[in-house]
């Protein structure tokens, strides 16, 4: 089966018909999508990738954070991570995909560290470096590393998580999607105490 794609996935879609003024039902509706785009910024992405996005034809995982950047990008934003702030902050029913628990940038301040889980047996403390970027301070199972630093936005229980910039040790950059399919179990925010917010657990 497709892996169903998470509500703020949807909603970008919604905000990429509001901003070119229809909806995207036919190839050639997403022909001219991709044409828009490059006219744009240049960037390419392709016919088939489009297809999937809008379950127009099945096909499995989430896009690829490079992907989401060009859309985000499209209406307006610097990136996705600044896509899903700006979603968070909306008023009205688009709120409503962040009522979930979980953790954004502007609940933290710096030194904050939070805790995140995923299956299968994935943990990871993070540390707040404050204008959207971490570092990696602790890692079990996880193909992330001490002391690699990332920019990510939100931390949401049941939701993929996003890194983006990713900076590893080696000097390598790259972006990170964790939890693909089932999305984080647990995030847990680490001040004097730790508060919780876990569905499942590590």
């Amino acid at each position: 089966m497709p892996t169903p794609f998470p509500p703020e996935i949807i909603q970008l879609r919604s905000d990429i018909e509001k901003h070119i003024g229809q909806a995207l039902l036919s190839p050639s509706d997403f022909q001219r999508l991709i044409q828009q785009i490059w006219n744009q910024q240049h960037a390419i992405l392709s016919l088939s990738t489009i297809k999937r996005l809008w379950g127009y034809v099945d096909g499995n995982g989430l896009p690829r954070l490079s992907t989401l950047n060009t859309l985000s990008q499209f209406v307006g934003y610097a990136d996705w991570n600044e896509y899903l702030v700006a979603l968070e902050q909306r008023g009205g029913n688009e709120s409503a995909i962040f009522q979930g628990e979980g953790i954004s940038t502007a609940m933290l301040q710096t030194n904050d560290k939070i805790e995140v889980c995923w299956q299968p047996n994935r943990r990871c403390i993070f540390r707040y470096l404050g204008d959207n970027q971490f570092i990696v301070e602790e890692t079990i199972n996880a193909k992330l590393h001490t002391g690699d630093l990332f920019n990510a936005a939100t931390f949401i229980v049941g939701h993929p998580m996003y890194l983006d910039n990713l900076l590893c040790s080696d000097g390598s950059r790259s972006s990170y999607v964790a939890g693909k399919r089932h999305g984080l179990t647990s995030v847990n925010l680490i001040k004097n105490q730790s508060i919780s917010m876990s569905a499942a657990g590590c």
